[in-house]
């Protein structure tokens, strides 16, 4: 039907109409929160992520006692490693009292509602900042990495974690995790597998604050992480994991890969995540501290625009932040 019958600015005119007729929501049960922990007391900030702290274990669970207050499901962990306990084989990431272990104790105990994943990989345990073990001439090898992270994945199984998370995108390591979790007995232990992870520009705070950046110092990721002009080879990514015995897929980033994480829903229908990486939460952070944007208004939108691409949830820096303004809305 032409204009003027059909006009549909009609069911934007007023509030009421709008809300009803509003395709997709925002709600604090899309969000989970990152957290980085060390074994420092107190917390630290993170220069290049304002609002963001490194965190002790006592100081992790007031801040998931804030989560848990405002509705979001789900923190996610990443440890600082002191530069002593990293090495060439990361032997530290499966040590049963580790920083993450620790952790992931003390909030099963304090807060057992809420969901604890953990970050399978190994760039914050190596003394060169990859993500795996790395042979004589620097490469990263697939196979006995895989083996480490089906340790550590175990550890945290152990430890409590509702869902580990393997983040180093190894060839095979989901099916390898996931046998070892049901020969474990771990049945319930939930795989959300970083299916579709860029080697992106968009990582340099996250590497500040976890401390890997200075140990990969000038090196790269691009032969593991994915490249960031592939779009087909994401399905087949996600495809493999899934066979595997993913539960959850991932999408890394977020904001500049949303093709991506619609490819994935539409193709797949699993549920699907993406991450608001810290270079996108440093970048809206920063313009707004400069008084160029509203911060709460474009972070609210850049959520939304997760959701309304697909995603059923999104790992967010802003997520504390996000569910308060929901609240007051």
């Amino acid at each position: 039907m032409a204009f003027p019958h059909n006009r549909p600015r009609r069911l934007r005119r007023d509030d009421f109409s709008r809300r009803l007729v509003r395709e997709h929501r925002l709600s604090a049960d899309d969000l989970i929160l990152p957290v980085f922990i060390h074994e420092l007391a107190g917390r630290a900030p993170v220069a290049s992520m304002p609002g963001v702290e490194r965190l002790s274990v006592d100081e992790l669970l007031k801040v998931a006692g804030e989560a848990v207050a405002l509705g979001i499901p789900a923190v996610v962990l990443f440890p600082v490693t002191a530069p002593e306990a990293k090495s060439l084989d990361a032997v530290a990431a499966w040590d049963p009292d580790g920083l993450a272990q620790r952790a992931i104790r003390a909030l099963k105990k304090e807060y057992p509602q809420l969901g604890v994943i953990t970050d399978v990989a190994l760039d914050p345990y190596t003394s060169h900042g990859q993500d795996g073990l790395v042979d004589a001439d620097g490469y990263v090898t697939n196979d006995d990495t895989v083996e480490a992270l089906v340790k550590q994945a175990l550890s945290h199984a152990e430890a409590g974690a509702d869902v580990v998370s393997p983040s180093d995108m190894m060839d095979g390591r989901i099916g390898a995790i996931r046998e070892a979790l049901e020969d474990a007995g771990h049945v319930n232990t939930r795989i959300l597998a970083y299916s579709a992870k860029y080697a992106s520009a968009f990582y340099g705070p996250f590497r500040d604050a976890v401390g890997s950046a200075g140990a990969l110092g000038k090196g790269n990721k691009h032969t593991y992480q994915m490249d960031p002009g592939n779009s087909d080879e994401a399905l087949r990514e996600v495809g493999l994991d899934l066979d595997e015995g993913a539960d959850m897929v991932m999408v890394k980033p977020g904001m500049p890969y949303l093709d991506i994480v619609r490819r994935v829903k539409e193709h797949f229908g699993v549920p699907t995540f993406a991450y608001q990486v810290s270079g996108e939460y440093a970048m809206l952070k920063a313009a707004a501290l400069n008084g160029w944007l509203d911060e709460r208004a474009c972070a609210m939108e850049a959520l939304l625009g997760f959701k309304r691409a697909g995603a059923d949830g999104v790992l967010t820096y802003f997520a504390l932040d996000a569910a308060r303004w929901l609240k007051e809305d």
